[in-house]
């Protein structure tokens, strides 16, 4: 570009013999690699007998590129038509069409595809690898995830991924499905119910049936969503193409027409007039934002939101969301942090709280429930100083037993308490609690009421101003 302009600086350069062939080493690497996939695209379109951006895209870089090339090899030949070389050196037009506009618009196009293909490879890997696979005659066996069938009953063992989707047989435990339904929870699983591919179990055993395997799994579908949303075409984009298909006909016309015109009417000298015209109608439309502002947008748009953990169904569905007048969350991990907390205690022993928070913080540091980190959290925080249990026993569904400190220790849910020491745990506890929404907790100690612990998803500290930000935007806010 500066070498190009050298006649407004360094006029000595600007009359250089050598700048042309400088020039041209310059721009033929742009034209024949970085323009490459605008070729392709041209020559796509050209085998289904249409146009398109490409096709213009094409013409007029090639023109400018192809005029500069004359001129730089062949200048005596446009002298002797009385035309000066120096003026059709078109190599900074091309050059710049190609880096500058069309190719940067590319390769943010690329970037969004590469960060969105990354999402997907991160739900992709979301399964697990192997499955334990009970065969008959009791007889088990590791497989591989792509050798899993619909019918094998698979043995899910504590903290292992659940291979496939399918159907409990036998057994319970609490699997984590934060990532299909968001909620921090673990969800309690006893036989009969259904169980998700990629979720994870928690310090349980059972065996299920599979319903589902490979692409047809909940987690497949996510991903096939995601690729999908980003191969789909929203109405304006079909709409653009429909245009562009009538544009670049127009103006390789207007191109035809004014160069004939300045050949047939134009003064000497015709042909010089008449060539410039025709390269500047087609250089002009070069750019062709119309046909790349609406598909970059598409793609840098759903490539964000999948960076950010929000998939776009449809490119359809983006952009009919400029309409969108009510917006309903999920609560869990998306205006919450995600993970539970204590956010009330009550002391029901004898002796001093922090005493009962850390005994029950030390029975809870062997489990890996995310209730009990929430309980080992709060003793954490308060800076008490925890003790290794001398037995530990995890009960599915219930909470876990434990001695610590010569002492017996349950802790669980309510159910569990009043067997081991808590029968005069009022309803009206429990009441208080679920209606705001929290799990509660109750310990007891050597057979007598310990604590009782609200647990609790708290509020992320953006939560507040995103909901201001969108009642200030006229929408309506709904958690769901």
């Amino acid at each position: 570009m500066l070498l190009s302009m050298a006649d407004l600086f360094y006029p000595a350069v600007a009359q250089a013999a050598w700048r042309p062939f400088v020039l041209f080493a310059l721009a033929t690497p742009v034209q024949l690699w970085c323009a490459l996939p605008f070729y392709r695209g041209a020559l796509s379109a050209a085998r289904h007998r249409r146009t398109d951006m490409n096709t213009l895209v094409v013409v007029g870089t090639t023109t400018a590129y192809g005029v500069s090339v004359l001129a730089t090899f062949f200048g005596t030949a446009f002298t002797a038509a009385g035309l000066s070389p120096d003026r059709f050196l078109y190599y900074d037009t091309a050059t710049v069409i190609v880096t500058s506009g069309i190719r940067r618009a590319s390769a943010s196009h690329t970037r969004a595809r590469a960060r969105t293909a990354d999402e997907v490879r991160a739900l992709a890997a979301l399964g697990a690898k192997s499955a334990r696979v009970r065969r008959p005659g009791g007889v088990e066996e590791d497989v591989p995830i792509d050798r899993l069938a619909v019918g094998d009953v698979v043995i899910v063992r504590p903290g292992e991924i659940v291979a496939a989707d399918g159907r409990i047989l036998a057994g319970s435990s609490a699997v984590d499905e934060a990532m299909i339904t968001g909620e921090s929870i673990p969800v309690e699983k006893t036989a009969g119910d259904e169980v998700t591919g990629g979720t994870q179990n928690g310090t349980g055993t059972f065996r299920f049936r599979v319903t589902r395997v490979g692409g047809d799994t909940l987690v497949a579908q996510i991903v096939r969503l995601v690729e999908e949303a980003q191969g789909s075409k929203a109405p304006i984009q079909r709409l653009v193409d429909r245009i562009a298909s009538i544009f670049v006909p127009i103006v390789f016309a207007v191109a035809f027409a004014s160069g004939l015109a300045w050949l047939l009417l134009g003064p000497e000298p015709r042909l010089g007039y008449a060539l410039s015209a025709f390269v500047a109608v087609l250089i002009i439309a070069c750019p062709c934002a119309l046909g790349l502002a609406t598909p970059t947008a598409i793609i840098v748009g759903t490539g964000r939101g999948a960076s950010r953990g929000i998939l776009v169904k449809s490119a359809q569905a983006l952009e009919v969301a400029r309409a969108i007048d009510i917006v309903a969350f999920d609560k869990t991990g998306t205006l919450t942090v995600g993970r539970p907390r204590v956010v009330e205690y009550m002391n029901c022993a004898g002796i001093g709280e922090d005493e009962v928070i850390r005994i029950l913080a030390s029975a809870e540091s062997r489990s890996e429930h995310p209730l009990a980190a929430a309980v080992v959290e709060l003793a954490t925080t308060k800076g008490l100083a925890l003790s290794e249990p001398t037995t530990f026993e995890a009960l599915p569904g219930r909470g876990i037993h434990a001695t610590v400190d010569g002492h017996d220790v349950w802790i669980g849910n309510a159910a569990l308490a009043r067997i081991h020491g808590f029968a005069d745990l009022g309803e009206n506890v429990l009441a208080h609690h679920e209606e705001r929404g929290r799990t509660v907790l109750v310990g007891t100690i050597d057979g007598e009421p310990g604590g009782i612990l609200a647990l609790a998803d708290t509020a992320k500290a953006a939560a507040r101003d995103a909901i201001a930000d969108l009642r200030r935007m006229g929408l309506r806010t709904l958690v769901v």
